[in-house]
């Protein structure tokens, strides 16, 4: 498969996202609530790795000079359909102040490293604007309400603060496990189905990945 090609289909895959129902891809994530010099949030850097076989489906035809490895340069073109269709998506990324959505731009110093089998997704997603944390707390959710992706958290540091004031503290609120029977029924659904009953997304749509983030 040409690197076109393989671009193509990875953008059908992810403009898919939106109507699939059970996981078809899992990723490994870090997330870091990144403070400016003013003390001001103003971005969230991710660090997401790819399962194997997603990673197998996405890497064909991209080693050009067949040496067996993967560049950032020969990944570059993959890393910028990833970013521009993970936009459809709101990144996965869902920042709230005081009950109120926060607004992303675009991303920034964005790229794909492949090692171990895998493909690791880096990139920082800036606030459209810079908030004051203070004594209205900050809440930050990754996961994908659809579940198509299934996110887990890196067992050790799955959110941190990178440059906050002393007075900032971060506590995370893992997803509630899914019951057998649930996770069973998603799991059976097929890929031409396009959409997820009531009962099912009253599920997903709670199985977010939370970090809690007060500075006093």
């Amino acid at each position: 498969m040409g690197i076109r090609a393989a671009i193509a289909m990875l953008a059908m895959l992810l403009s898919a996202a939106a109507a699939l129902a059970h996981p078809h891809v899992f990723v490994e994530a870090r997330a870091e609530v990144v403070f400016d010099d003013q003390k001001r949030v103003h971005a969230v850097r991710h660090v997401w790795r790819f399962d194997e076989a997603f990673t197998a489906f996405a890497v064909q035809g991209l080693d050009a000079d067949g040496d067996g490895d993967l560049t950032r340069a020969e990944l570059q073109p993959l890393a910028q359909i990833n970013v521009e269709s993970l936009a459809e998506f709101g990144f996965f990324t869902f920042l709230y102040r005081g009950g109120a959505e926060v607004a992303f731009a675009e991303p920034e110093e964005y790229w794909l490293d492949f090692y171990g089998g895998r493909l690791t997704l880096f990139y920082t997603l800036p606030l459209s604007e810079p908030i004051i944390a203070d004594a209205s707390s900050l809440t930050l959710d990754v996961f994908d309400p659809s579940y198509f992706v299934a996110f887990e958290m890196a067992k050790e540091h799955p959110f941190a603060l990178v440059d906050a004031p002393d007075t900032c503290k971060l506590s995370f609120t893992p997803p509630p496990e899914l019951d057998a029977q649930t996770a069973t029924t998603l799991a059976e659904i097929p890929a031409s189905e396009r959409q997820l009953s009531s009962d099912l997304l009253e599920v997903t749509e709670t199985l977010s990945n939370s970090a809690t983030i007060g500075c006093s």
